[in-house]
């Protein structure tokens, strides 16, 4: 058998050797893939995505960026509430919102589909924003939708929301000049800027654009729907020096953003009934969502390759 110069080592051992080193490479990365795999493609999806029934929502895309921010949670010093902290957030990527708010109609596609939570949907007010939904509801939508679309959606983090919103985000944190030492002081300012959020309750959704588009051409932030984040309820206890000494997290209430900041818990779709764990509770629970870029392509690019090499 004539050897292959200048390793000589027969040809039809070299042939062999090389399907075993195939198969090896295949193997390996099977193996180390798989998770990936199962993560980018949500059960009952196929190798590649089909034609999507359901088209892909209008988006804004911001370019990233730096920005101060009243910090989300419930802070303590010495074991006494104190204001958040103002803190600089980045957005390191581009972030695609929803132009606008996920209507009822959206919602319903989802119902029909068997993969949201049934809620009452009037066929009148299909063009409203969705309303009365959890953060439970909110989170299958954003599920159904990305395997509708093939591209992954989810709820905004709070400092995504705070960013997109811009001029609309309010920071309703009470004056920097109040004697945290006083309660009875405290008591009175939560008060007086509760009164005024009283005041300003408006229970009926009005169509898209009813409250005009901010300086990021998004629709309707911070008009008398509130909107779910994905951003967890956390208490944050200060050291003297006003750093983070401890911080716990409960993931079973979520925050959600609008005309002021509240803490609800995940399953209540209608915080005026009851479920707003702090302050004056929102007049509607809606929510719009954001692509989520960076994770899905690197996703995307990983599978194809491993398609490409089994």
């Amino acid at each position: 058998m004539r050897g292959l110069w200048p390793l000589g080592l027969p040809t039809g051992h070299l042939r062999s050797a090389g399907v075993r080193l195939t198969r090896c490479i295949t193997l390996v990365a099977a193996t180390i893939l798989a998770p990936v795999a199962i993560v980018a493609l949500a059960p009952g999806d196929d190798s590649e995505p089909a034609a999507s029934r359901v088209p892909v929502p209008d988006l804004v895309e911001l370019r990233p960026g730096a920005f101060g921010y009243r910090a989300a949670g419930e802070f303590t010093r010495a074991g006494k509430p104190v204001t958040a902290p103002a803190v600089t957030a980045a957005i390191k990527g581009t972030l695609a919102v929803t132009r606008h708010q996920i209507t009822a109609a959206d919602y319903q596609r989802c119902i029909e589909a068997g993969a949201c939570p049934f809620v009452d949907v009037d066929a009148a007010v299909s063009d409203l924003p969705m309303v009365k939904v959890s953060w439970r509801d909110a989170h299958a939508y954003a599920s159904w939708l990305s395997r509708e679309t093939g591209e992954r959606f989810r709820l905004p983090t709070d400092e995504e929301w705070a960013y997109a919103a811009a001029g609309r985000f309010h920071d309703d944190a009470l004056p920097e000049t109040l004697d945290v030492g006083d309660p009875g002081q405290r008591a009175l300012a939560i008060y007086d800027r509760d009164a005024i959020r009283q005041e300003k309750f408006d229970p009926l959704p009005r169509p898209i654009g009813s409250f005009g588009a901010n300086e990021n051409g998004l629709l309707d932030v911070a008009g008398n729907v509130w909107e779910w984040t994905d951003t967890c309820y956390t208490r944050t206890a200060l050291d003297p020096r006003g750093e983070v000494a401890t911080t716990a997290a409960n993931c079973g209430i979520r925050v959600v953003e609008g005309r002021h900041r509240s803490y609800i818990a995940d399953f209540i779709r209608d915080a005026r009934a009851g479920g707003c764990s702090t302050g004056t509770p929102p007049s509607n629970l809606g929510f719009r969502l954001v692509r989520d870029d960076d994770s899905w392509r690197a996703q995307r690019l990983l599978l194809g390759w491993m398609r490409r090499l089994l």
